[in-house]
């Protein structure tokens, strides 16, 4: 069987369903599409399915167009009933793991879309997961729900975790620019889950089996996390000396070796830098180990938004003014620049607290046309000269930041979009 599926795929004949058309499975779905398979996108939310059906896509990185072309040439199809896995050669699971309000894992995404698979279980098939989760979690959950119908994994069921690398709205790494870690549960899962994505990716990486695939994961999302928190606190730092935050580091950054430019925020925001590490601390406390680094990176990264906040009052106080009252526009509420994606964004928390505290709230933003109740306003010269402070949260390429320079009383700037001023009378509070 294991001869088979590696035929069909290396031919790509192999009938190929993805789970999950978000941000990371309507792309690698337009991928695999792209290279030649018969692919089958399936969403639990019917309307996005029928938009995906008649050509609409709701994730940049995916052209209508380029969608339009594939469904004409019968190579994708969207669906939402379950059904439409029957008969696949190859599953690939890419659905969201979120976390719940206690900060433990919900994998009820990942279990359901497991369910779906196995109840379709036929032999000679090759089950890839991709959703971020703990360690273990590809051979403690998955594996138990085919071997109860009848699978024998390695021999007539295939199973792999591949973690999902895309980076929303990166016009440099898509899909096939980045390189993919493979691990199988036996030496013929990993051969077949290799096979696969070298027909979209021209480096594969196998690994000795899922776990550690698992960790590779989260290690990468703990590295960034960890180090944006040190960015973070290092700017809390600067400013208690009075110095510009950007300009040190921008100096350290000339140094060719040992030293890696992150910067500071206002948070942390998206599907995976303030999730995934979560999943891995998580895990070890049920290991009987405290992860102290992933704690102290996530208290320092969860605080920044309140850090805002004061440093709004800062700059409003200095003009004579309260934050009730205050007429505070929000540049960006996106949780990165470029996208539309506004999950964990700190924008939640800066927003709602300007709010509570009484200030009459506006926000723009190119890629998110409402945000909660409220809808998203052009940022004109008389809305940047109406603001008593605005605050960049997000640094969308399409603001003119020369005119928030030119026409903005007081700024709190929290990505270093904005020069240093140099004149005093510029009310610019920089993180």
């Amino acid at each position: 069987m294991s001869e088979a599926l590696h035929a069909r795929i290396a031919a790509r004949t192999a009938r190929i369903s993805v789970i999950g058309q978000g941000y990371v499975g309507l792309p690698l779905a337009v991928a695999f599409a792209k290279a030649g398979f018969t692919v089958t996108g399936l969403d639990n939310d019917p309307d996005r399915a029928a938009a995906l059906g008649s050509g609409r896509s709701h994730v940049p990185d995916v052209p209508s167009e380029e969608l339009q072309a594939l469904l004409r040439a019968g190579r994708y199809r969207a669906a939402s009933d379950s059904g439409a896995l029957a008969g696949s050669d190859v599953i690939v699971i890419c659905v969201p793991t979120p976390l719940r309000k206690s900060k433990d894992p919900d994998i009820s995404y990942v279990v359901a879309a497991a369910e779906e698979a196995a109840a379709r279980y036929q032999p000679g098939q090759l089950v890839v997961l991709e959703s971020t989760t703990y360690p273990g979690s590809t051979e403690e959950l998955l594996l138990p729900m085919f071997e109860a119908r009848g699978a024998r994994i390695g021999l007539d069921l295939f199973v792999a975790f591949s973690p999902e690398r895309i980076d929303p709205g990166n016009p440099v790494f898509k899909v096939g620019d980045i390189p993919k870690v493979v691990g199988g549960v036996t030496p013929a899962c990993t051969e077949l889950a290799a096979a696969l994505y070298r027909q979209i990716v021209p480096r594969v990486h196998p690994v000795s089996g899922p776990k550690v695939a698992e960790l590779v994961k989260l290690y990468e999302n703990v590295f960034r996390n960890v180090n944006i928190a040190l960015a973070n606190e290092f700017a809390l730092m600067c400013r208690r000396l009075g110095v510009d935050t950007r300009e040190v580091i921008d100096a350290a950054a000339t140094k060719p070796f040992g030293f890696m430019a992150f910067y500071p925020g206002p948070g942390i925001g998206g599907h995976c830098i303030p999730v995934d590490p979560l999943y891995l601390s998580w895990k070890m406390r049920a290991n009987g180990f405290e992860s102290r680094f992933i704690a102290l990176a996530d208290d320092i990264n969860r605080a920044m938004p309140r850090h805002v906040l004061d440093l709004v009052v800062e700059t409003l106080n200095e003009g004579g003014l309260a934050v009730k009252g205050a007429r505070a526009l929000v540049l960006g509420v996106a949780y990165k620049r470029g996208v539309g994606d506004t999950r964990e964004s700190p924008a939640h928390e800066i927003v709602a607290d300007l709010r509570r505290m009484g200030a009459e709230v506006a926000y723009a933003d190119p890629h998110v046309p409402t945000f909660g109740d409220l809808k998203a306003v052009e940022p004109t010269e008389e809305i940047l000269r109406e603001a008593d402070c605005v605050v960049i949260v997000t640094d969308h390429p399409e603001f003119d930041y020369a005119a928030v320079a030119r026409h903005a009383r007081r700024v709190v700037d929290t990505r270093q979009s904005l020069p240093v001023p140099r004149d005093r009378r510029q009310a610019w509070t920089r993180l």
